[in-house]
């Protein structure tokens, strides 16, 4: 018995010994690339709602204004491509202290504004044309892919950086990256969203002088995961 427990003791410190042996020299970092840019660029989420007691008339006249908006983007020059409808709604609401029915139609676009110097212009036309609420407003950069190729080069510098400083401290070196892996989710620092309900004598008593917006700055943001050999 104490033969075997010996055996066993010997063996269970090979494999041990063997197991540190074979274990990585690796150090894993994450990197952080961030690019700072003023947006160029507008996103709307725009919305004509109507209401009444007829379902046809109710939907009648929410189609008509969001032909008058349609008709409006496109006068403007803004391009098929940069116009959506998001959804299309016709919903039944029953008021119990009156029991009665009444009806809601609306409808939501979204709306690319490409050069940010026309954004009060075409909001003010566009509130002209019917539209009755803004759901959202978010500014962007046009040169989006480039801006996001600069953050990923600076995450990678920085990853780089940071092993390099750690494994330093203990006399070694960084090897060659054996794995690169990109953090998924949003890139933009988020810009504030406006959600608010206008109507056609809010935009004929506006009087305002300047710009009525103010975009800010955008920061795109790339973190990356990399993990490189030790010499």
């Amino acid at each position: 018995m104490t033969r075997n427990i010996l055996i066993l003791v010997i063996l269970t410190g090979i494999l041990k010994m063997t197991a540190q042996e074979t274990l990585p020299r690796i150090i894993r970092v994450t990197g952080q690339g961030i690019v700072k840019v003023v947006p160029d660029q507008a996103n709307l989420v725009v919305r004509v709602e109507n209401k009444g007691n007829n379902a046809v008339t109710v939907k009648s006249e929410n189609d008509s204004a969001i032909a008058k908006v349609l008709a409006y983007t496109k006068k403007v020059g803004i391009a098929d491509k940069d116009v959506q409808t998001e959804y299309v709604n016709l919903n039944k609401d029953y008021n119990y202290n009156k029991k009665t029915y009444s009806f809601v139609a609306n409808q939501t676009i979204r709306i690319k504004i490409r050069k940010l110097e026309n954004f009060d212009k075409i909001m003010s036309g566009l509130l002209d044309s019917g539209i009755n609420r803004i759901n959202s407003v978010r500014f962007s950069a046009s040169n989006s892919v480039a801006l996001e190729k600069e953050a990923r080069r600076k995450a990678v510098s920085n990853a780089k950086e940071k092993a390099e400083e750690y494994v330093g401290v203990l006399g070694q070196k960084v090897g060659k990256a054996i794995q690169i892996q990109e953090e998924q989710g949003n890139k933009y620092r988020p810009a504030s969203n406006n959600h608010m309900r206008m109507s056609a004598s809010l935009s004929e008593s506006s009087n305002v002088d300047g710009p009525t917006i103010a975009p800010g700055e955008l920061a795109i943001k790339c973190n990356i995961h990399i993990t490189f050999d030790l010499d």
